[in-house]
């Protein structure tokens, strides 16, 4: 059977530096950091007092107050922006085959922040089981997906992907490989999460995976850099309509890239730290540089997971100089979340639309927040705190996940 093409046509993002994807581009290429103090609840106890959040978004200018009610905001941060992923792609659901159009989420938390209130509401009614009717369908992780196909009548296949911080890379791959093996025309592809919340910040930060620079918030998510102490969580949403290379011809449909290849992989090694020598890492990036057809010389761009941890920070660039060489030096190397913070299970396909946004754009957004070089990572060019511009035809993104998951995503200047 010849495997279709598959190609990006439809891009959405709801992000703590943008609302939407020109104004994230707009921040991602300035430098512009989205941390700042916690605003949602007091958190003074807190050992992390800081945190990605949004800006000026309100629930009210998107839903009523009955459907607020009914989701949790990682489902409504999901439709917000597949509603502009749509609408950027010139779909319609009357000029196409509904059953040929499917959708797979990722989410790494789901609902956790109704299932925090809910809980405590529990706990607070001297535990007399009142849970709401709608308790479960607010928070389970599958829901988004749901609530997306319900919301544009979409009958093709339908599920969500939980693999941790990759869950949304995982969705994008398996969205891709419905539609290379002709299952669907047209796939929604994407995650979101909304775990700024106590449990959120007192869990991670209890692991001691966050940050707590809460004197100066703006540099708090330093990638590479020497001094670097962690992640900062943040929240958000991001969506990429798929579809197959003639569909997409056929309606005239704007292209931003084609996706080219997708490895994914497992450290097997520890539940929470990557591999020291990123094994798994070298395997997913080889496996997305293959299937796509290319020599990794072809490899101009890498959005790199790059969460500002002091272990992940050194296993990634050392997988890169293990799969790539001499060629290494040679690339364009970033880290997105220096200025997104970590955007858990939507960190995947809000850095590939940056990936897909490098190559249609020309320009490599900076790795913000560099001043002091580790000793113990490879001088690669990290693009740190400036933009570059530079053609970029070939481009991977790498995210990986609590557990050990790996997935890479290739894209391919169409």
């Amino acid at each position: 059977m010849e495997l279709k093409r598959v190609v990006v046509t439809g891009l959405g993002a709801l992000t703590p530096i943008g609302n939407n994807v020109p104004n994230m581009w707009q921040s991602l290429v300035n430098g512009v950091s989205g941390v700042g103090p916690i605003t949602y609840f007091d958190a003074t106890a807190f050992k992390c007092r800081i945190a990605s959040e949004l800006k000026g978004f309100r629930t009210e200018d998107y839903f009523d107050r009955k459907e607020s009610r009914l989701l949790d905001g990682y489902t409504m941060y999901g439709l917000v922006t597949v509603d502009e992923a749509w609408r950027d792609a010139g779909l319609s659901s009357t000029a196409v085959d509904a059953s040929r159009v499917g959708v797979v989420w990722g989410s790494g938390m789901g609902g956790v922040k109704s299932f925090q209130e809910e809980l405590l509401q529990y706990a607070d009614n001297g535990r007399v089981p009142r849970f709401s009717p709608y308790w479960v369908p607010k928070v389970i992780i599958d829901i988004c997906a749901g609530h997306i196909a319900i919301k544009y009548g979409l009958r093709g296949p339908n599920y969500c992907t939980a693999a941790a911080c990759a869950s949304s890379a995982a969705a994008i791959s398996d969205a891709f490989n419905l539609i290379r093996l002709g299952k669907a025309d047209v796939m929604i592809a994407g995650g979101s999460e909304c775990a700024v919340c106590e449990s959120g910040i007192g869990g991670f930060g209890n692991m001691r995976a966050l940050s707590t620079r809460n004197d100066d918030p703006a540099t708090a998510s330093r990638p590479f850099d020497r001094d670097r102490d962690g992640f900062v969580l943040g929240e958000g949403s991001g969506t990429v309509i798929l579809e197959e290379l003639n569909h997409a011809k056929a309606r005239g449909a704007h292209i931003y890239a084609e996706i080219t290849g997708t490895g994914l992989s497992a450290d097997a090694y520890h539940i929470t730290a990557s591999h020291p020598e990123g094994l798994g890492v070298i395997s997913a990036m080889r496996q997305a540089v293959v299937e796509s057809g290319m020599m990794i010389t072809d490899v101009d761009h890498i959005n790199t997971h790059g969460t500002s941890t002091p272990i992940g920070d050194i296993s990634e660039p050392k997988a890169i100089v293990g799969l790539f060489g001499k060629h290494a030096e040679r690339i364009a190397i970033n880290s997105t979340k220096s200025m997104t913070g970590h955007l858990l299970g939507a960190a995947g396909v809000v850095e590939a639309i940056a990936c897909i946004l490098t190559i249609n754009r020309g320009v490599v957004p900076p790795t913000i927040n560099h001043f002091n070089d580790d000793p113990q990572i490879p001088p690669l060019d990290f693009t740190f705190n400036h933009s570059q511009k530079r053609e970029v035809g070939f481009a991977i993104s790498n995210t990986f996940g609590f557990g050990g998951h790996n997935v890479c995503l290739a894209f391919r200047k169409y």
